[in-house]
């Protein structure tokens, strides 16, 4: 098989197993239904309440619950079943617009209404959007969850230029309730589909977070893990300087170029078509070059992109450089995001992938708002040159925040680590809680065991540490000690469910600079409550 082919089999390689086929072909229409249902709103907007006002609010009643329930839904795909979760809010999306495209056929339908309707449907897609990241390791093996990811993202990109196309069409054919009918059966297929997954259930012996101390936990999570939180840079420096490609492709096709909505859509046609393009390069180009290195190629092309756009007004020129940014788009935006999933653990999964929405949302609408205002100011052309530039530099500025793929990160649960015997077991919400750890050390070894122990801070910090502290014995150069503090007994608990295997290795080594093996000495305390002091137990006595 020739490496071209093995390539274009790789590509493809989750579709060749049957239930994720069948749900990635159901949810291929779920997304053209949803881009039919937008066109259908906006246009059934401009009739009821032909304001500008009014029509833009239709894009802010669906965007908006991305804004407001971002971090929440995260929390939520880890706190509870995933399946469930999605289950539940394919179905409300199902009663919301088939309740909505039967009251517009019927004529009942009023401006308030169709705001609320708007705003409902986003809820469920804002609610559940975490999950589905979230459950992609679950669908297909490891080593295809970058071709999983990158499929999703073909699907959203390819289904952005097909869905408003047939919108238009529906909406002249039988107006905007048949739009919303449409969409409400193309969810009907996916949750069929959905519904008949067995997901493998992972069951914990400790009670369930809640809701604002699984947020909390997971923005704790991001903040302490350097291989999460370098991916997020990339994205957001990304998003925000490619976000002018968006804002301002409009403007290029209309004004600069004298085309007509054909002439804008064929454009769009064709990123998405650089997009499906990117499939079959990717998995060439990732056998040869590292995912650092990837990353520089398809900055460097997408900005190739965003220069074309600024000075080039020859329509064949200008669609070939619409191709190469749509094929390095699909690419950079599938590397990050399968980075992300491949080093993060389930149990914080849909909150990683909450903050990665937030964040690459937020710079997109922000980025938008921003080229458009200095294209205002200095023009169009020196607008997207200035993007590209940033984009270019912003590689110098982020070299230092290596993207990994964690393909060889064993992130399955570790059952090793057990809790040390006790006199007494805590309460559950008892705390706060300090741990102590003594450590024998050859001194001539300490400056290899104190670098060791920077990835068992991190390992601390992210797995719920609010302190964490690597102290020195000043009588004793051999001894140290290890200390750091959890919020309650419950979370310390929580501690030993989430160390994985790599974790584990991780401690395996620090534990090999003990001269005695294995710490014999791990302390638990636990915080007393002490009353506050009375002034009389201060008085002088004369």
């Amino acid at each position: 098989m020739s490496e071209k082919t093995h390539a274009f089999s790789s590509a493809w390689r989750p579709l060749q197993r049957p239930f994720y086929r069948r749900l990635w072909i159901a949810n291929s229409f779920s997304m053209i239904g949803v881009w039919m249902h937008d066109v259908g709103a906006a246009w059934l907007m401009t009739t009821l309440a032909p304001t500008p006002f009014m029509v833009a609010m239709i894009q802010t009643a669906g965007a908006l619950p991305m804004a407001l329930l971002a971090l929440p839904a995260g929390a939520l795909a880890d706190i509870f079943d995933r399946k469930r979760l999605i289950f539940t809010t394919l179905v409300w999306r199902i009663i919301v617009s088939g309740i909505l495209g039967l009251i517009t056929v019927f004529g009942y339908t009023t401006p308030s209404l169709l705001l609320v309707a708007t705003f409902a449907l986003g809820f469920g897609m804002a609610l559940s959007a975490p999950a589905w990241q979230a459950i992609i390791p679950d669908l297909v093996p490891r080593e295809e969850v970058s071709e999983a990811v990158m499929l999703n993202a073909v699907t959203f990109n390819v289904s952005r230029g097909i869905g408003p196309t047939l919108g238009g069409f529906v909406v002249a054919a039988i107006g905007s309730g048949g739009t919303f009918l449409i969409n409400a059966a193309s969810l009907f297929g996916i949750t069929f589909v959905f519904g008949s997954w067995e997901r493998p259930v992972q069951k914990s012996t400790l009670p369930e977070e809640r809701l604002i101390g699984a947020i909390r936990t997971g923005m704790r999570y991001v903040r302490n893990a350097p291989e999460v939180k370098n991916t997020l840079i990339h994205t957001g420096t990304f998003s925000i300087c490619a976000s002018a490609m968006w804002a301002l492709l409009p403007i290029v096709a209309k004004q600069s170029m004298g085309m007509t909505s054909v002439g804008y859509g064929a454009l769009l046609g064709i990123f998405g078509g650089g997009c499906l393009l990117g499939v079959f390069i990717l998995p060439i180009i990732r056998q040869r070059f590292a995912i650092h290195q990837l990353i520089f190629i398809e900055v460097i092309l997408f900005s190739v992109g965003l220069f074309a756009m600024a000075h080039i007004r020859n329509f064949l020129l200008l669609s070939c450089a619409m191709l190469i940014a749509g094929a390095s788009w699909i690419a950079l935006l599938s590397s990050l995001m399968a980075s992300l999933q491949s080093v993060t653990p389930s149990w914080v999964l849909g909150r990683v992938m909450s903050v990665h929405a937030l964040l690459f949302f937020g710079t997109q609408a922000t980025g938008s708002a921003f080229w458009g205002f200095v294209a205002g100011e200095v023009g169009i052309p020196e607008s997207l040159t200035a993007a590209g530039l940033l984009l270019i530099i912003s590689l110098v500025l982020t070299h230092r925040y290596k993207v990994i793929a964690g393909e060889k990160i064993d992130l399955s649960p570790s059952r090793e680590w057990t809790l040390a015997p006790l006199m007494t077991r805590p309460g559950m919400e008892e705390g706060t809680v300090l741990l102590s750890i003594e450590y024998r050390i050859n001194p001539e070894k300490a400056p290899e065991f104190i670098h060791v122990m920077g990835a068992m801070q991190s390992i601390r910090r992210k797995y719920g540490a609010i302190r964490w502290h690597l102290f020195r014995d000043v009588a004793d150069p051999s001894r140290y000690r290890e200390s750091f503090i959890v919020e309650s007994w419950i979370e310390h608990l929580r501690q030993h469910e989430r160390f994985t295997v790599s974790d584990m290795a991780i401690l395996e080594k620090v534990y090999s600079f003990n001269l005695d093996g294995r710490p014999k000495k791990i302390d638990h305390f636990i915080a007393e409550r002490v009353p506050k002091p009375d002034a009389s137990q201060f008085e002088l006595k004369i």
